[in-house]
């Protein structure tokens, strides 16, 4: 009798988990994206498309099972949607999403803005959409793929001015990348995240008390400028106050980002625009055409060349500001 009844534990034990599983199986997708997050889904601002969405998590739950990652958040980007949507709305294709919570939060990024090598090829992007991605150095192009986000460099800037003889230290964090195939030499290309700031017009003023002084006593001082609704130079680069509460959810505390799309994405579309599985965001691809990767041997050698051709003025002394 004490064998049976363990024995039908056992079973109402095992009828349960299933009974769980069928459960839990019908508030999910086909694909295993929990229901409350399938609602994100989407090809409208703030939503994430299906594709995009797959790649990140698989890239996420791939490094949580191989143990290199205990963050419970994990990031993605689709370059292919629109910066800005006009009227000073920025489009919102950065995707904060962590699972233990149920919080999606979709905020806005900036692409790489690639260059126009005059009178030798231009692989230039504009400032709404995104034609060019590739890895080559000193491209200043976005290389989609998986990334996972590494140490962070807090590094000073210099000073600005935020109201009459008031002076505020300029200090950004940067959070370097590491990518994997074709963004495997992310550290190389120094593409990393952080806050879109930087110090224009800048010049030297003297401040001999300033723990930042150089060994003449001066400081760089400058205008402070947000371009969050501009370009990269390769970097994924947030709003100030989006990387205020981005940056601390990674220090010391490592994730994956996985950025849309790859170089075989871009060659499907290219190939032909109504496959079913050739994503690009309908908006973006009506402005730019047809897409382009250029690959890091083939684009390398012509910048490397470019730069022998057009060899850069010798460098300047920063000048001394001339107002108090």
């Amino acid at each position: 009798m004490r064998l049976r009844s363990v024995s039908l534990g056992v079973v109402a034990s095992l009828l349960v988990v299933i009974a769980v599983a069928v459960s839990a199986r019908s508030f999910a997708s086909p694909s295993g994206v929990p229901a409350w997050l399938q609602a994100h889904v989407g090809d409208s601002d703030g939503q994430i498309s299906q594709i995009v969405l797959e790649r990140a998590r698989a890239l996420y739950l791939k490094k949580v099972a191989q143990g290199t990652v205990k963050n419970p958040c994990y990031f993605a980007m689709d370059a292919t949607r629109p910066s800005d949507l006009g009227n000073g709305v920025l489009g919102r294709r950065y995707y904060v999403i962590c699972e233990a919570s149920q919080s999606f939060r979709a905020i806005s990024s900036g692409h790489g803005s690639g260059r126009n090598l005059k009178g030798v090829v231009d692989f230039s992007n504009g400032k709404r959409c995104a034609k060019n991605f590739g890895n080559a150095m000193d491209s200043s192009l976005t290389a989609g793929g998986a990334y996972m986000t590494s140490e962070a460099k807090t590094s000073f800037k210099g000073y600005y001015r935020t109201g009459a003889k008031q002076n505020a230290v300029f200090q950004r964090t940067f959070i370097q990348f590491d990518g994997e195939g074709e963004a495997s030499n992310a550290r190389q290309r120094v593409i990393g995240g952080h806050a879109a700031q930087v110090l224009h017009g800048t010049c030297l003023r003297k401040s001999p008390d300033s723990s930042h002084a150089d060994h003449d006593g001066f400081v760089p001082f400058g205008k402070l400028v947000d371009y969050a609704g501009g370009r990269s130079n390769g970097c994924t680069s947030w709003s100030p106050a989006d990387a205020k509460q981005i940056i601390p959810m990674v220090k010391d505390n490592p994730t994956t980002l996985y950025i849309y799309p790859e170089s075989r994405d871009i060659a499907a579309v290219a190939a032909n625009r109504s496959r079913s599985d050739a994503y690009w965001n309908a908006s973006c691809l009506k402005e730019i055409g047809t897409p382009k990767f250029w690959p890091r041997k083939t684009l390398e050698p012509i910048i490397a060349q470019y730069r022998k051709d057009h060899p850069a003025p010798p460098p300047q002394p920063v000048p001394i500001c001339t107002e108090p």
